[in-house]
């Protein structure tokens, strides 16, 4: 597991973090305060990459279409 502070990781090595801490948890072999302390650091992880989806997601354009079905610009995605 990487000390990088999350702040810093890109969304694909928190992703990975975040799955590496599940596995772990998953296991069952893990001390209680041990299993606290990866519970803190997942919780921080997951909300990591919410805010960089969050992110990305406001940043796509859609493309829209002209009545016979051309391209005629972008316009802000909303889900």
């Amino acid at each position: 597991m990487s000390d990088k502070p999350v702040e810093e990781m890109s969304f694909e090595e928190a992703l990975r973090g975040l799955e590496e801490i599940v596995t772990r948890l998953e296991r069952g072999d893990v001390a209680l305060d041990e299993s606290i302390t990866l519970y803190e650091r997942g919780d921080v992880l997951k909300k990591h990459c919410e805010a960089r989806l969050n992110a990305a997601q406001m940043r796509i354009e859609a493309i829209r279409l002209s009545e016979d079905g051309t391209p005629k610009g972008t316009e802000p995605f909303s889900a």
